[in-house]
């Protein structure tokens, strides 16, 4: 195969911004391409920027209406991660720098502005896109994973929503996506931040394949060496999507059988607690839950068996460091997403985040998990206080549309 790689500008955007993320037109047979995107901030775990949303939705914008470009493939540099999410130290120093009175700073506007849309988009997208979640993916990366349409997790994924130790909630789809997991095991991962691994993921339709870390080249040389043929010619864009789809699972369906098959995967952590899981998110409200995971002796009554798991030991751990409003609002969007569409979430989850911003919590849950680091926020309220009468009016206030 063949790799052009280009330099290319989304318009008004400065080119010094472009290295943040890298294109590629990889020439393959019978004059077609396949576009790659790199995100490119590996010091950061490719932690995504408000560039880099603009670049690749407008690189995906333009590489939709090139006929001979039949799928467009995403990964992360190095090994450690696909993406850690959006970079929050960015909103963090936007935020403390604003003086504007209950308006949220344009920054951070700008920000959750591109990267939904960018996860709107990919949702929407009628080509393949291909995502290799492999190493860290949190966040706005499980944003653009879950917004692929074939997505492949490694042995080393670790996939979570951990916003509830900043002050943040699981937003970036979500609020969509933790719907979807089976038996409410989507709110315990929302409230607690816990890690999914590949077979976790495969089973909570986060993933559709999985493969060697080690075999990211020889999965999209496998795609380069694929027979578009069939697809080309079709008579619609919904039928050669369709094709294109379908050729992309048959192609990375045969690979992951050949790539998974010498590599040990952890067993799903989901799969073993999702009954005792799916009764704790079930035993009452957010009240009940939280009074047994405070207690190590509440659990243990409760299931003995998850308080003996070192997974549900970190999660529970994670949770009872987590910033009580983001526990509140996680428990809140999960009732109310239930039967929105995606454009709904969206819209939604744009007003939660940007009132999240200007809230207190924000801003001292990134002070203390990533600026001092000395792990020792002081939250606005505790959980008593958020679901009693004063907190449930402030909690809804994050819901309030805004001006």
């Amino acid at each position: 195969m063949q790799s052009n790689q280009k330099s290319l500008v989304a318009k008004g955007i400065p080119a010094a911004d472009n290295t943040e993320v890298l294109f590629e037109e990889i020439k393959i047979k019978q004059g077609l391409l396949i576009g790659l995107v790199t995100l490119n901030r590996e010091k950061s775990l490719n932690a995504l920027t408000t560039n880099m949303c603009k670049l690749i939705s407008a690189q995906l914008t333009e590489w939709e209406q090139i006929d001979n470009l039949v799928a467009v493939v995403i990964h992360g540099a190095g090994e450690r991660a696909l993406c850690a999410g959006g970079d929050i130290r960015q909103l963090y120093q936007a935020r403390q720098q604003w003086d504007g009175e209950g308006i949220a700073p344009p920054e951070a506007v700008d920000f959750f502005a591109s990267e939904y849309h960018l996860d709107t988009q990919m949702h929407e997208y009628h080509k393949p896109i291909i995502i290799w979640g492999s190493g860290i993916v949190m966040g706005g990366g499980m944003g653009i994973l879950s917004s692929s349409s074939h997505r492949i997790v490694t042995e080393t994924t670790r996939a979570a929503m951990p916003e509830v130790n900043i002050g943040l909630f699981p937003d970036a789809t979500g609020s969509w996506f933790l719907q979807r997991f089976p038996a409410k095991t989507g709110l315990f991962m929302g409230l607690t931040g816990a890690d999914a691994n590949a077979n976790d993921a495969l089973l909570c339709n986060l993933a559709d394949f999985k493969m060697s870390s080690q075999d990211f080249d020889a999965m999209l040389q496998s795609l380069c060496e694929a027979d578009w043929n069939e697809a080309l010619g079709q008579p619609t864009l919904n039928s050669l999507s369709s094709k294109l789809h379908q050729i992309t699972t048959k192609t990375l369906s045969h690979f992951s059988a050949q790539s998974a098959a010498n590599i040990e995967f952890a067993p799903s952590n989901i799969a073993k607690f999702m009954q005792p899981i799916q009764k704790l998110m079930n035993c009452g409200g957010l009240d009940k839950i939280d009074d047994i995971l405070q207690s190590d002796e509440n659990i243990k009554n409760f299931c003995p068996e998850l308080a003996e798991s070192d997974w549900f030991k970190t999660a529970v751990a994670n949770y009872r460091y987590g910033c009580p409003v983001t526990k509140a609002i996680t428990y809140e969007m999960y009732q109310r997403a239930h039967n929105l569409s995606l454009t709904e979430v969206m819209a939604l989850e744009t007003n939660v985040a940007l009132h999240c911003v200007n809230y207190p919590d924000f801003s001292e849950g990134v002070r203390a998990l990533l600026v001092d680091k000395d792990r020792q926020p002081k939250w606005s309220r505790s959980l008593v206080e958020c679901l009693d009468v004063e907190g449930q009016a402030y909690i809804q206030e994050h819901f309030e549309a805004l001006h």
